[in-house]
């Protein structure tokens, strides 16, 4: 290898994060053919995980690595999301979150491309695809390793929670997600509140708060959240609740 090819193989290799993945995409716009991406793999500098993804040979990637490679150089708003959120900021508490799995939110139009989703992360990899909420809204930053992800915010997390309840979020464990959510930001929650199209995570969004007694709730400004008319049942033959027109766990409605 020539000096100049040594000279870029070791800008790359030391202005990119350990531990995420690199798409041929970004390095081609970064000035690396693929003939040059090529060579790389062919000298073992990189390894191949899929069409147009690399990582670096004896790197340990994550699936967090390969969201990187999404956000930072693909462009891409699909984020951890739900209780995978809540989990990674230590807000999942007691629950016992399984581990081997891991939720993914993005609007539609993004779709995970082939090399991540056939690619073993060591965790089962379940991506939504829905625009109930706006895709840059509520999330943050979190540090994962020696580079940074957005992934929802307690906020936004729980309410990705009412959106997969009953069928694949169970509501009872999503109140006790709410229970520990006791200093979320009113402005932050009234936003997302405010532009979330979905009629059932507001009102259980609501309806869960106020059980949880949580403070922040009476900040709310609630004439300006639209929940919408008629009853809607969210547990066939549960407990309806008459403030929020729904039906619940007959568990969750008797709870104190």
């Amino acid at each position: 290898m020539n000096a100049v090819k040594s000279s870029k193989i070791n800008h790359l290799l030391s202005t990119t994060p350990v531990g995420v993945v690199l798409t041929s995409a970004w390095l081609t716009e970064q000035g690396y053919s693929l003939e040059l991406q090529k060579q790389y793999r062919k000298s073992h500098w990189f390894r191949s995980i899929g069409t147009g993804a690399v990582i670096r040979e004896g790197d340990q990637v994550d699936y967090l690595g390969a969201i990187y490679a999404l956000q930072t150089q693909l462009g891409m708003t699909i984020h951890p999301g739900a209780k995978t959120a809540l989990a990674l900021q230590g807000r999942a508490h007691y629950l016992g979150l399984n581990d081997k799995r891991a939720m993914l939110f993005g609007p539609p139009g993004e779709k995970l491309p082939n090399w991540y989703s056939n690619y073993d992360w060591g965790v089962s990899i379940d991506c939504k695809s829905t625009g109930f909420l706006p895709p840059d809204l509520g999330l943050i930053e979190i540090e994962h390793k020696l580079f940074r992800i957005k992934v929802s915010s307690p906020a936004r997390a729980i309410m990705e929670c009412f959106y997969l309840a009953p069928d694949h979020q169970p509501l009872v464990e999503a109140y006790e997600l709410m229970e520990g959510l006791n200093n979320l930001r009113p402005a932050s929650v009234q936003k997302l509140l405010e532009n979330c199209t979905s009629v059932k995570v507001k009102r259980l969004f609501m309806y869960m708060a106020e059980k949880a007694g949580h403070d922040w709730v009476s900040f709310l400004k609630t004439e300006k959240i639209d929940l919408g008319s008629g009853k809607r049942v969210i547990v066939p033959g549960g407990r309806f609740n008459s403030k929020y027109q729904i039906t619940l766990p007959r568990e969750l409605e008797s709870a104190q």
